[in-house]
């Protein structure tokens, strides 16, 4: 039998240590913070390192990982946002609960660098604050499960109705939106309008391409409340 060297056992109990103690303050964090303003902001901050843990382990194991045991979602790519310095994960899922910890590859969307349109939801008061700061023009990179990176060229931001649009996806499209609800400062828990960043893969970018700001149509499955 294989007996791990002493120095890699302390390793091992040190993490493990160190996710209980991160676990429990977690925990303690929830029940203070239960029906407070600082619930959807706490959750998504204390829970970035067991996703990060959780997707690390996914890219060396090919393997979806849960952050936590009782989770019901996962991470399913990575977000960059260069002219930001900005980087995040993003869930499977555009669920409550998946976009309380993160933004959600909303379900029915391609997979991050697959061939379709990629849609990831997120919130406008956490996650997708910053979308509000991103110009066209703008580079986001996306990383998936396989570990390779893809790079999109922001093309066009855009503000939606969801009382008059229904949206649908086009698998034809090679696409990335990201879609935060609107106004970002508004105080409706659920608004009506979407503002949508929309990028191409920079293969495939045409600088005639770029669109100024405008509100037009979105057309998709589903728009969760964000």
């Amino acid at each position: 039998m294989t007996t791990l060297p002493f120095t890699s056992l302390n390793r091992i109990r040190t993490r493990l240590k160190l996710k209980t103690l991160v676990s429990i303050l977690l925990c303690l964090f929830i029940a203070c913070s239960w029906g407070h303003t600082g619930w959807i902001k706490g959750k998504a901050v204390l829970a970035q390192y067991f996703i990060a843990d959780a997707w690390q382990q996914s890219l060396t194991s090919k393997e979806t990982i849960k952050p936590w045991s009782w989770a019901d979602t996962w991470p399913v790519a990575r977000l960059e946002f260069p002219a930001l310095n900005e980087s995040m994960y993003v869930l499977a899922g555009s669920h409550g609960t998946s976009l309380a910890f993160g933004p959600g590859l909303a379900d029915g969307t391609a997979l991050p660098g697959e061939k379709g349109t990629t849609i990831i939801h997120g919130h406008r008061d956490t996650h997708f604050a910053l979308l509000e700061n991103l110009s066209i023009g703008d580079i986001v990179r996306i990383q998936s499960s396989e570990g390779d990176w893809q790079h999109y060229v922001i093309s066009d931001t855009h503000i939606i109705d969801t009382r008059s649009h229904k949206w649908l996806i086009d698998p034809n499209e090679h696409t990335l939106q990201l879609v935060t609800c609107y106004p970002f400062n508004s105080s409706n828990v659920n608004p009506p309008l979407r503002y949508v960043v929309e990028a191409q893969p920079t293969s495939h970018f045409l600088a005639s391409s770029v669109k100024t700001p405008q509100v037009s149509r979105l057309k998709m499955q589903t728009v969760p409340a964000i």
